[in-house]
């Protein structure tokens, strides 16, 4: 499992913009690699479980991967149209999530915030045209 997981982590390393695992398996075996769907999958869950992977859900539900740029907390602002996706800081977010919870007598809170838009170069040209 671990060289198909390093391909799988290749395959991601040389991408900006967040992958579907169908995309990711189609690029492997393009390249000539033997590796099935489920592995890739595989691959990808461990990659997210050890915090290797970001992992975000599309507007239709989709689950979407990019190799993570940092080791830190954070979320995604992410572009509909082109896919361009900057990694970003919430405090806000973390204190408010952490508010809720408490308020609530909820311990332990994790959350997933990402925020979707569009980029400046995607929407120049729907302002000149």
């Amino acid at each position: 499992m671990t060289a198909r997981r390093n391909a799988v982590r290749e395959a991601l390393a040389g991408c900006d913009n967040f992958r579907s695992a169908q995309d990711i398996y189609a690029d492997l075996r393009a390249d000539g690699s033997k590796i099935g769907l489920t592995t890739v999958y595989r691959a990808l869950q461990a990659l997210s479980d050890s915090g290797e992977v970001d992992v975000l859900r599309t507007d239709e539900g989709e689950a979407v991967y990019r190799a993570c740029r940092t080791e830190e907390h954070h979320h995604h602002l992410v572009c509909r149209d082109c896919g361009r996706t900057v990694e970003v800081e919430g405090p806000a977010v973390e204190k408010w999530a952490d508010a809720i919870g408490a308020e609530h007598g909820f311990v332990e809170i994790t959350h997933t915030v990402e925020v979707f838009g569009t980029c400046s170069d995607c929407a120049a040209p729907a302002k000149t045209g």
